[in-house]
């Protein structure tokens, strides 16, 4: 299992940005949703951008916005995906689909119908479901049964809620992910991110590819080693029968 994708989700300053860039995310999140605590004005929003642009791919989190609003915020900041977090519809999603996220917020568990009709967007994000937040909630869910899902699920699928230093190698493992995306959970304070809890998540993830590679190098060399047995067993299985034709024929 190679390295998941990682989104660093809920920044709000260039120096979060390129901190999260240097660690190795891959994506970053920039807020648009008002109630939230990491939401960015349009200004901040190209202030941090520019600090990574080509470095990282950025990302627009929106909650229920108009298409022609969200067109408007994408170009000004040069958005490279647009993270669709709120109630949108197939039918809102879809002139999009090159360059979406769609969030499906669970309790538990994802069910695959409610992929239906998403098959075209660039990715999904399976997220915790809260009563009144939209993510960032720090709340968990059943990861390991995105397990079940394998084959109808998308080809990038991330997992979020509740992600942290401490449960992320865990939650690698359970569900295989495409990509992890955290947000409070490598937070200081709502709004503003622990440098010292994002150098741990890579520290962890890291720790968590040596751990695959590992795993993986130990089931090549059973397999290495049993092959011989078996090839070992199948010619005395062929010298037997070969005997056993002769002894008759005699």
């Amino acid at each position: 299992m190679s390295r998941p994708v990682v989104k660093i989700c809920g920044v709000t300053s260039p120096a979060e940005a390129m901190l999260a860039a240097e660690l190795g995310a891959d994506l970053v999140g920039l807020n648009f949703y008002p109630p939230s605590p990491r939401y960015l004005e349009v200004h901040e929003a190209v202030e941090i951008a520019d600090a990574v642009r080509g470095r990282v791919k950025l990302v627009g989190v929106f909650v229920n916005v108009p298409a022609a609003q969200l067109e408007g915020v994408a170009a000004t900041v040069g958005l490279d995906l647009l993270q669709f977090h709120g109630d949108e519809t197939v039918a809102e999603v879809t002139p999009f689909a090159p360059r979406a996220l769609k969030a499906f917020r669970v309790r538990d568990r994802l069910d695959a119908a409610a992929l239906e009709g998403y098959g075209e967007v660039w990715g999904v994000l399976v997220d915790s479901r809260h009563p009144s937040l939209y993510g960032g909630s720090g709340e968990s869910w059943n990861f390991q049964s995105l397990r079940q899902l394998e084959g109808r699920l998308p080809r990038r699928t991330f997992i979020a809620g509740g992600l942290n230093p401490d449960n992320v190698r865990a939650a690698i493992a359970a569900a295989r992910p495409y990509g992890i995306d955290l947000c409070s959970g490598v937070e200081a304070e709502p709004g503003r991110k622990d440098p010292e809890l994002l150098r741990r998540l890579f520290e962890e993830i890291s720790h968590s590819e040596s751990e695959a590679a590992s795993r993986s190098r130990r089931l090549a060399e059973e397999r290495s080693n049993s092959e011989p047995k078996v090839a070992s067993r199948h010619r005395r299985t062929v010298e037997e029968r070969r005997n056993g034709e002769t002894s008759t024929a005699a």
